[in-house]
Parts: C-alpha cells; sequence; structure tokens
C-alpha cells in the first residue's frame, strides 16, 4: 500500500465515462546506472527524476489510453528482467504537532528527510519521495462544536502548503480514530474526508475501523465501516475520475509508524521518527526465476532482501546518529511493485510455476513468501508487535497486492482470474489487504462499506494489519477497460461484486466487540 505515484505520475486528472481516467503527466527520465555489490547479490539502482504538473492547477487535460488485453506472461527462467529498480520509495518522517508549532516541525522534518536522502544519494541508492506523517487526527481535533470543519479545514490547507514549501510530497494528515473517540467527533471528521483530498493536492487520510488488543478484546466499528464507504463514492464522484481515492484508505488493526501511504501516521511520541519504506519486487522476481527449488527461492531472497535491508538501515542510522534526537523506526521492505515483468509480484509469482495469479495455488504461493518476509523480519530485526500484542515484522513488511500498481495482477483482473474475494482470500495468509483496486462506478456505498467490513474482520480474527484503498471508477461497470495516462498504473478493467449494502439487523449495527483468545490469531 503507497502513494509515490502522486509525486511521479499523476497529478492532473480528468474522466472520460465509460472509457477510462487519466493523470496527466509531463517528465523525463535521465539517469546513471549505478551498481551495488554485496556479498550474495548485485543491486542496481537507475535515478530518474519526473516532474509533475501541480494537482491543483486549472489546466486539466485527460488522454484516453487503449485498454490492453489480458497478456500471458512466460515464466520461463530465460525471460530477460530489469533490474533497474531497487530503490527507497519513501523517507518518512513523523513529527508530533503540538498547537503553534507546525511551520518550525514541518521544516524541522524538512531538514531530517534531506540529510537522509542526501547519505542515500552519496552512497548510490535512489529516494523516490520523502513525506511527512502526523499523529491520529482525532488525538488533535477534540472539539465536536460547530467549529470543527473549519479547524480541520484550515489546518488541512496550512500544512498543504507549509510542506509543499519543505519540499514533502506527501503529507498523512494522520488517521481518524474510530474506536477510541467519541462518535460525536470521529462521525463529522469522516464526513469531511472528501472535502479534505478535493481542497489539498498533498494530504492524505485513513479512518481506523478495527483493531484488536493484547487481552483478546477485538471491536470493529461496524458503522464507520459504512461511513468509510461512503467516504470513497464521494470521493469518486468529485472529479478527477475518481483518483482521489489514492489518498484514502480505511484501517484495521495497523499500528503507528507505517513508512508507506496512506496507512502511515506518527505514534504521537514528542520525538521525530524516521521510517524507511523500500520498493524491492524485482528481489522476489529474480529470486522466484532464478531459484531451482523452494528452499533455493526462499536462500535466495532471504539474503538478497537482508543484504538490502541492512545496507539502507546502516546509511540511515548514521545520517540521524550525526543529527541527533531522532528516532529510527526501521525499514519495511514489503516488495513494493510497480509496472513491468521485472517489477511484478504477480509476474513473480507466475516465475515459480504457478501458471496464472488468482487460479489455485495462489494463496500457497502467497504464504510461501510471507513465511521469507517474516524469515528476514527476524534475521535483521525489524520487528514490532500488533496491536494485539502478537511479534510481527516492523510495519507492513509484507505481501502487497495493489491490482493497479502490477502489470500481472492488472491483467489477471481483466481475465477474471482476480477479484475481490480472491484478494480477500490471500490477504488471510500474508498482509496489507484491497490496494488500488479498481471497481465498477456503479457500485453502492453500502456495499464499499461491506467489502471495508470483511477486510477489518480478517485483520482482527488473524491479528495482522489490512487495509482497504478501493477505486470505484465513474461511469463504468463491471468489465470495463480502465487506464490512466500514468506509468504507475496498469491498464485494467472495473471490477464488479455482488450488491451487498445491509439490512435488517445488521444494516443497523453499530459497534461489533469479540472476545478472542489473546494467546493465538483465529
Amino acid at each position: 500500500m503507497d502513494a509515490s505515484r502522486t509525486d511521479a505520475g499523476g497529478t492532473s486528472n480528468a474522466w472520460s465515462p465509460g472509457n477510462s481516467t487519466g493523470a496527466s503527466v509531463t517528465g523525463e527520465g535521465a539517469g546513471m546506472l549505478w551498481s551495488l555489490s554485496v556479498s550474495r547479490v548485485v543491486i542496481h539502482f537507475v535515478s530518474v527524476h519526473i516532474e509533475c504538473s501541480d494537482r491543483r492547477s486549472d489546466a486539466r487535460e485527460c488522454r484516453c489510453v487503449a485498454p490492453c488485453p489480458a497478456v500471458f506472461i512466460d515464466a520461463s527462467p530465460d525471460l530477460p528482467i530489469d533490474r533497474n529498480h531497487m530503490k527507497v520509495r519513501a523517507i518518512t518522517v513523523g513529527i508530533p504537532v503540538p498547537p503553534g508549532t507546525q511551520s518550525r516541525l514541518v521544516s524541522r522534518a524538512g531538514t531530517i528527510a534531506f540529510a537522509i536522502r542526501e547519505a542515500l544519494d552519496r552512497a548510490g541508492i535512489e529516494s523516490q519521495t520523502v513525506r511527512l506523517a502526523l499523529p491520529p487526527v482525532t488525538d488533535r481535533i477534540t472539539n465536536s462544536g460547530a467549529s470543527i470543519a473549519r479547524d480541520v479545514l484550515d489546518e488541512a490547507a496550512f500544512l498543504d502548503e507549509t510542506s509543499r514549501l519543505s519540499d514533502f510530497g506527501h503529507v498523512s494528515f494522520g488517521t481518524i480514530d474510530t474506536l477510541g473517540t467519541p462518535d460525536a467527533i470521529w462521525s463529522p471528521l469522516l464526513e469531511l474526508v472528501p472535502e479534505i483530498i478535493s481542497t489539498t493536492s498533498l494530504i492524505s487520510v485513513t479512518a481506523t475501523v478495527a483493531t484488536r488488543k493484547p487481552s483478546g478484546l477485538a471491536e470493529i466499528n461496524i458503522g464507520a465501516c459504512r461511513s468509510a464507504g461512503s467516504a470513497v463514492s464521494h470521493i469518486a464522484h468529485d472529479g478527477d475520475g475518481g483518483f482521489g481515492n489514492f489518498r484514502f484508505a480505511a484501517l484495521a488493526n495497523c499500528g503507528p509508524n507505517i513508512p508507506f501511504f496512506p496507512a502511515a501516521y506518527h505514534d504521537g511520541g514528542d520525538t521525530p521518527a524516521v521510517g524507511i519504506g523500500l520498493q524491492c519486487a524485482d528481489l522476489v522476481v529474480d529470486a522466484f526465476t532464478h531459484a531451482s527449488s523452494l528452499e533455493d527461492a526462499r536462500s535466495r531472497l532471504v539474503g538478497s532482501l537482508s543484504e538490502a535491508v541492512n545496507k539502507v538501515a546502516g546509511i540511515v542510522r548514521g545520517a540521524l546518529d550525526r543529527l541527533g534526537g531522532i528516532r529510527f523506526n526501521g525499514v519495511d521492505f514489503s516488495p513494493a511493485p510497480l509496472p513491468g515483468d521485472g517489477t511484478s509480484i504477480g509476474g513473480a509469482f507466475e516465475r515459480l510455476g504457478l501458471p496464472a495469479f488468482g487460479g489455485s495455488g495462489t494463496v500457497f504461493v502467497a504464504s510461501f513468501l510471507t513465511e521469507c518476509l517474516q524469515e528476514v523480519a527476524t534475521t535483521m530485526g525489524m520487528t514490532g508487535m500488533t496491536p494485539g500484542g502478537r511479534a510481527r515484522p516492523f510495519a507492513f513488511s509484507g505481501l502487497m497486492m495493489p491490482v493497479l500498481e502490477d502489470s500481472v495482477l492488472a491483467q489477471r483482473a481483466s481475465s477474471g482470474h482476480i477479484g475481490i474475494e480472491r484478494l480477500l482470500l490471500a490477504s488471510a495468509v500474508c498482509g496489507l489487504g484491497l490496494d488500488t483496486v479498481p471497481l465498477s462506478g456503479d457500485i453502492s456505498a453500502g456495499t464499499l462499506g461491506a467489502i471495508i467490513l470483511d477486510m477489518a474482520t480478517l485483520a482482527v480474527r488473524l491479528d495482522k494489519p489490512l487495509s482497504a484503498r478501493l477505486f470505484p471508477v465513474p461511469g463504468t461497470r463491471a468489465g470495463d477497460a480502465v487506464s490512466w495516462d500514468t506509468p504507475y498504473f496498469s491498464p485494467s478493467v472495473a471490477m464488479g461484486t455482488l450488491e451487498a449494502t445491509a439490512t435488517g439487523v445488521l444494516g443497523s449495527a453499530t459497534r461489533h466487540v469479540a472476545r478472542l483468545d489473546p494467546f493465538r490469531p483465529g
């Protein structure tokens, strides 16, 4: 789950009914090829510069792109692989925001991010984006009076502009905690989300709808799931062809300090903190392509990922030691994909021998890859705790399945191999949940809320961090081609799903609390 494409791939967006959405991009790539040799793997880097127009520009232009047919990628190990994509995708700086200190702290965070970026550059490692993460919105906004809308929108606009001046490409406004906050506060905040998105260009925001405690007590705010579904629907129809949903997600059981967006938020501590998110799907593709057995695949992947994490963590720690007074949260090594054969997680599955992602066997490979990532976390000491008190890899550090950001997943959606249900099934054994999932424009807010409810249920039952970032595409029906004029999204189709707006007892339910076994998930 990530938002780097707004930096480098989509700032002026428009929509053509029933055909495609468009993110107009101007840019040029240039760079020198770097090679970092380590004991078990050679990692290559390319420095690429992309310039984007401002999202708020009045000159909105759309180029419709013809849909791509679903073409199966040859799983032959002899297929050439691009080896130029392992990068740092996100340098995320989390800061506290006491009243009256925002400008100073944002400027300080910019200095921290710049120092880390410079250190990585000197080592030949490209860092794509620098990002700012704030504490939960509901920790900062505690009034429930008539001024709540003005206070929130003013703060969002101020942070949007201040962060731009400090060269941040993304800003997490924090999460709206719907569990530990009175309804009179979280509900109007969630209603404001579409306006926050439409009036800013850098701001992302999330809603936390479920969590699990170490005691085994699990809570799902069913009403908040419905409200989040309504927010997704409103954002989709507010313009930009639904692209605003790139900056909104529903979270379940996600703790603070995740560096990937939009899930990121600061833990609220008084000390600035830094987390790093890698872009390393190519390492998975490489390991799975050249493996002679499952054990060989595991050995190759654990070795190459461990080397990459160790290298990046050492550089960042050194930079922070020189600055002083800043906490290093860790490296999230989720193998974030990008469109392209050599950077596709779906393609990696098929290089291992799976006939097509989404078919039988997908759950096994997802579980196998998750085991490899867990081994890396243990080896490198990059571990954390779930809200339920279970040890797990730091932040997400799990399998990402963002449909639109992965060319093979986008193709498998087009060919009918995957849908919402298959993605949820895979999430039961891996991580992250539903990300950049293109949906038909006629999907109801109630159905969106039901999808979020299912995601939240998996998260608390299995005590894992999951999220839902859903993309209804206005004007489309199930099966219609969708395409964005940006290299960071792949052509696909609008997925259909059964109408699922709840009625009766479920339709009127507001909260559900379950007492689960505190010693094991499930």
